[in-house]
């Protein structure tokens, strides 16, 4: 099926690059000597310094400190370039056969060559940042993120039933809620809860729960659609006579661009939102069970962050962990404007949110368990990673740090969190 064509490789993305480098060339064509040794140099230039000015001015100052790869920039180049051609050649001079150069204006073949190519190199720029992360890999999931579509088997609150199900005692239920903002007064958007299979046993345990938390620029369901944690808990309680701990897809920014690193701030009351809000309905809802020992928190790259730093900060909530390439703590930029943007300035807030600050200030805590995966391609994660096991093992947090191959991608967060996975569901269950 057309939908099943993936975004991360195949013909698909060599098409489209293929088709773009050929309409710049019509675009560019030949045209005559004035054209070819003057304002080709200076579009060239032109294409570049917007590239390299966006990539150490803007990104930063947006506060995007993921360095993006080469080939992103190479089509962003292509993008200014082929506009720049348009631009600048709408009534160039082309070099007729047999003839002198004359006055006649570069057709309309040009002319459209070039707005394709600049239509195409920036489909293929976005696409590049979406091989690079991993957030689309089919064209079905970007046209189901796009129009946001539900998540395939989701139910209303209303649906749900505690009768005998004979499909949700195998495979448990996707449940669509929304959580009351109280205490926190956080806008958040919809979240999603999966129940396990051993929820609609006729005597039902108090179940453990985890909160799962995506990243930076992110959807409540991504961890569904991209990270595929819902098949990850189906396997293993298919393998455990239905037992598994209660999955909260939830929301710690409100927003696809508002970066809150689940913290309390200018960008509204997150941290209250997850430490809070979250845990209260689950218990009140789903019958979660209300003991710390009982709940965890799962996250990758902004939400790696989140899981360490609201595990150290908040033990009377949380006691395990798992963190897929988080940062060394709440991140936004350098330490300075991470500082401003999410801290309102304070200092002393920023280092209450910083886990090596706040696992030396707390001193020895009540048994707690992580893990941290990192790719192979993520040093400066790894470096963190190790740090935090030192510091966490002399105030009682026992964690370890696999690093299997991969990057700083969707991809990578989906086969850690396999990984990693059956032993948070034993941990939650044995407690």
């Amino acid at each position: 099926m057309a939908l099943e064509v993936s975004l991360l490789s195949g013909w698909l993305p060599w098409t489209l690059e293929s088709v773009a480098v050929i309409a710049l060339l019509v675009a560019v064509g030949w045209r005559d000597s004035r054209w070819r040794t003057r304002k080709l140099p200076v579009i060239a230039i032109g294409a570049a310094a917007a590239g390299l000015l966006t990539a150490r001015v803007v990104l930063p100052a947006a506060g995007v400190t993921d360095p993006l790869p080469l080939s992103v920039w190479l089509w962003f180049g292509v993008v200014v370039g082929s506009l720049l051609v348009l631009i600048v050649g709408w009534n160039a001079p082309r070099r007729v056969t047999g003839h002198a150069a004359t006055a006649r204006t570069v057709n309309w073949r040009h002319r459209g060559a070039a707005a394709v190519a600049a239509t195409l190199a920036a489909v293929v720029c976005a696409n590049g940042v979406n091989q690079f992360v991993g957030y689309f890999p089919t064209v079905g999931d970007a046209v189901a993120g796009i129009e946001n579509k539900q998540v395939p088997g989701e139910v209303s609150l209303h649906q749900l039933t505690t009768k005998p199900d004979p499909v949700a005692q195998k495979t448990g239920k996707l449940v669509k809620i929304t959580i009351p903002a109280t205490p926190s007064g956080f806008k958040h958007r919809p979240e999603l809860v999966w129940l396990p299979p051993a929820w609609f046993q006729k005597e039902r345990p108090a179940l453990p729960a985890v909160e799962m938390i995506a990243a930076e620029h992110s959807k409540p369901e991504n961890w569904i659609r991209i990270g595929q944690a819902v098949q990850t808990a189906e396997h293993y309680a298919a393998r455990h006579h239905g037992a598994g701990p209660i999955l909260v897809f939830v929301d710690p920014t409100g927003g696809f661009g508002n970066d809150t690193e689940c913290v309390n701030g200018p960008h509204g009351q997150s941290e209250d939102h997850l430490v809070l809000d979250v845990p209260q309905y689950v218990e009140k809802h789903f019958g979660a069970s209300a003991d710390p020992d009982k709940w965890a928190i799962a996250g990758f790259s902004m939400g790696g962050t989140c899981a360490i730093g609201l595990v150290t900060e908040h033990p009377e909530a949380f006691r395990h962990f798992v963190d897929i390439s988080g940062d060394e703590a709440p991140n936004t930029g350098d330490e300075a404007q991470t500082v401003a943007n999410l801290f309102g300035g304070s200092q002393a807030a920023y280092n209450a949110h910083a886990p090596l600050t706040v696992m030396a200030k707390h001193g020895p805590y009540p048994p707690i368990t992580g893990q941290y995966l990192d790719g192979t391609e993520e040093l400066t994660h790894i470096r963190v990673a190790r740090e935090f096991i030192a510091a966490g093992k002399k105030v009682g947090i026992t964690s370890t740090l696999t690093v299997q191959p991969g990057g700083h991608n969707w991809q990578f967060a989906t086969q850690a969190f396999s990984y990693a996975y059956p032993w948070l569901a034993d941990q939650l269950l044995s407690a």
